[in-house]
């Protein structure tokens, strides 16, 4: 194992320049030198010709600064991580991570920031570590934004413990540890989705949910029964795996007098518009759909309606959070929430008459049936 001296130089290899050499060359102190290379030589009076002198001479030099020996040294080195406990990179521009990703990349950009992606922290069992290795390998960066659905709370409590800054994107809550994060204004967000449904004359809707329930789905859940209270809609659950969305359960909601199908995630809506295709069920003149996340499903009558999740603005806003959180402008407790885009009513038309499955809308319906 090869040993680094105290600038990073690997020992017995060629050494690059050192700070302690560019301090020789321009004529200032070593210490003066560190203060250019941290961008705090302007808050600490350094004049600008020196400014000037030293960069040149890095630039003669052709000096490179270590990052992983800054960061072992307490200075921030401009680098910050992205840390997923689970498999997220690399993914497709269709991935639901994307988006998040795509607004983390831009405000870094924006920030003069580089980005490192911890993938190489992974189980056996697909999950991934923090302290694979008994040591926090996020270190190497400054601070870490962290997204996905996993997570470990031990490792969560341990590393607030350390001190080390971290944002989360989407809710995390942990016992007694303060977790910053920011996240989208499920709750509010759903008021629209009920409204549309309601002016349109739908007494009642379906609300096809995720069996596993995450913080987003409880969020969204709970905004919809607490607008359907206020506005008189008639909320039914259905919580279903993508499999179980079948064309006999979808006959069988409609014969049953269902008007309206309220899709909590992707997941749910794409096998949804699937059976609804195959069955030939005109929406919205027979029934109205909305999907309660970004993505937008097409066929040849156009898109559906869909809530729209600020997945890009909250992935910059998480780089603007960490760098605020280690700049010790907000406390670990901060929280952030970013509004969501409110529904078209592309796919919500008038609440029809039973009536068959292809047929197109009739005129408004009586009460919801049971």
């Amino acid at each position: 194992m090869r040993q680094l001296d105290e600038e990073g130089t690997a020992v017995g290899r060629a050494k690059s320049p050192r700070q302690s050499d560019i301090a020789r060359a321009a004529n200032v102190s070593q210490a003066t030198v560190s203060m250019v290379l941290n961008g705090r030589a302007s808050e600490n009076g350094i004049p600008e010709a020196t400014q000037k002198r030293i960069s040149a001479a890095l630039a003669e030099a052709g000096y490179v600064p270590n990052a992983a020996a800054r960061s072992l040294r307490g200075g921030r080195n401009g680098l910050i991580g992205v840390h997923t406990f689970e498999r997220v990179f690399p993914i497709s521009s269709e991935d639901y991570y994307n988006e998040f990703l795509n607004g983390i990349e831009e405000q870094a950009v924006d920030e003069g920031l580089d980005l490192v992606l911890f993938a190489s922290t992974q189980r056996p069992d697909g999950s991934r570590s923090i302290y694979g290795n008994g040591s926090n390998r996020l270190r190497l960066a400054d601070g870490a934004i962290m997204l996905g659905f996993e997570t470990n709370d031990d490792e969560l409590v341990r590393l607030a413990g350390e001190g080390y800054p971290f944002v989360f994107i989407g809710r995390r809550e942990v016992s007694g540890t303060p977790i910053p994060y920011v996240t989208a204004n499920y709750h509010a967000a759903m008021e629209p989705v009920v409204r549309l449904l309601t002016e349109h004359g739908h007494r009642g809707a379906v609300y096809l949910g995720s069996p596993l329930r995450r913080p987003a789905q409880r969020e969204r859940l709970a905004g919809i029964e607490h607008f359907a209270g206020e506005q008189g809609l008639e909320v039914r659950t259905a919580f279903r795996d993508p499999a179980e969305i079948t064309a006999a359960w979808l006959e069988d909601l409609i014969a049953d007098g269902a008007t309206a199908i309220i899709a909590e995630t992707y997941d749910s809506a794409l096998p949804l518009h699937e059976v609804v295709n195959a069955l030939g069920v005109d929406v919205p003149g027979r029934l109205s759909v909305v999907c309660l996340e970004s993505d937008s499903l097409h066929d040849e009558n156009g898109s559906w309606s869909r809530v729209g999740v600020p997945r890009k603005e909250m992935g910059r806003r998480a780089v603007r959070l960490l760098l605020q959180l280690m700049d010790g402008a907000i406390t670990a407790d901060h929280v952030e929430i970013v509004e969501c885009e409110p529904p078209s009513a592309i796919s919500i038309g008038p609440a029809p008459l039973k009536a068959p499955i292809g047929a197109p809308a009739a005129a408004p319906p009586p009460a919801f049936a049971d």
